[in-house]
């Protein structure tokens, strides 16, 4: 076995450990910003500040009953919450989450996959998120279950055509679909953000819906659905569905770091004098740091605002985000094809 496929399946491990402890420590982030905007002290009594909180959470939740409805399909069933953390895990695969590094003589990136099309493999998966909740709910075979997992579903395939058109607007500013190549068109400050901003408050808005977060978590408002699509379920199998809803809210943070803030880059990197290894190590730093932030703002959001009706939801999607990203990218190509004689033009004035 070479020495690079060793580096390349430590890097796998990695990152799904990573993956893991975003998503469980997100929820002692969550209660904890939710009891310093509610004048709260929130987790306090696991460990010092609470901070052991996420473990006895889990632990719990494998300790539950297990229970599946009689009238349930089983196998359907058992198979959803798999589905939902299956796909949320498997996005973070073409992540670019570093530069080059360079061990034991061998170079590589700090990136599972380095696929040409990452974006569509998002996309995809993105796509196929919804499967795991749609069965949930259908496979229940509980009312309340079915109507939330309607309404997840149909939440996500609208807001997935206004994220789709805002992504190909970065797409047609940098050229490329490949993750890597975005992050690397983005050095030196040029953010994708300063350029496409109507594409980022797209994208973003689009990402709470996707991630069913609040004010769009239509499918498990407890006060219409009492629990959603996931009402029947406990044990470690709730734990999915809840583990999948932090992990996708990580790797959209990730994400929109990537595709708008420069992902691993900051101001004036190759300007500091150091290696190669500490410069890319201080942009890992870098892009955790701002993936939290955006894992703050989710949370800021969801205890700032009230939820939408779900008409206005739908509203919103359809009637207001689809034609703006469909305006944003015209805007866009008309610039693409046009900037060198408005260039000249501007030139020739001044």
């Amino acid at each position: 076995m070479s020495i690079l496929l060793i580096i390349k399946i430590v890097i796998i491990l990695i990152i799904f450990i990573i993956t893991l402890v975003a998503a469980m420590y997100s929820t002692y982030m969550e209660r904890k910003v939710a009891a310093g905007i509610q004048d709260r002290i929130g987790p306090d009594r696991a460990g010092p500040w609470g901070i052991f909180q996420p473990l006895a959470d889990g632990g719990k939740m494998f300790f539950k009953e297990d229970f599946i409805p009689g009238k349930s399909e089983k196998w359907l069933f058992i198979l959803a919450p798999g589905l939902a953390m299956f796909t949320a895990c498997m996005t973070g695969a073409i992540i670019p989450w570093g530069g080059t590094l360079t061990l034991f003589g061998e170079t590589f990136n700090l990136q599972i996959a380095n696929i040409d099309i990452g974006i569509l493999y998002i996309m995809g998966f993105v796509s196929i998120g919804v499967y795991g909740i749609m069965i949930g709910g259908w496979a229940s075979n509980n009312k309340y279950s079915l109507y939330g997992a309607v309404r997840a579903s149909s939440q996500m395939i609208s807001y997935e055509l206004a994220m789709g058109l805002a992504i190909l607007a970065v797409v047609m500013t940098t050229g490329s679909l490949n993750l890597g190549d975005i992050v690397e068109a983005q050095k030196g400050g040029q953010w994708n953000v300063f350029y496409q901003p109507l594409a980022f408050l797209l994208f973003i808005v689009c990402a709470f819906a996707e991630c069913n977060r609040a004010p769009f978590d239509m499918a498990e408002c407890e006060s219409e659905l009492i629990g959603g699509y996931h009402t029947e379920y406990s044990s470690m199998k709730l734990g999915f569905f809840l583990f999948a809803e932090y992990i996708n809210m990580f790797i959209s943070s990730a994400v929109i770091s990537v595709l708008f803030f420069g992902g691993y880059n900051f101001p004036f990197m190759h300007d500091l004098g150091l290696s190669a290894n500490a410069i890319t190590f201080i942009g890992v730093a870098v892009f955790f740091a701002k993936i939290l932030f955006f894992i703050f703002f989710f949370m800021w959001v969801r205890w700032t605002l009230p939820r939408f009706r779900y008409d206005q939801l739908m509203q919103l999607g359809w009637k207001a985000l689809i034609p703006l990203a469909i305006i944003n990218l015209m805007v866009t190509g008309g610039w693409l094809m046009f900037k060198d004689d408005l260039w000249a033009m501007i030139s020739k004035m001044f």
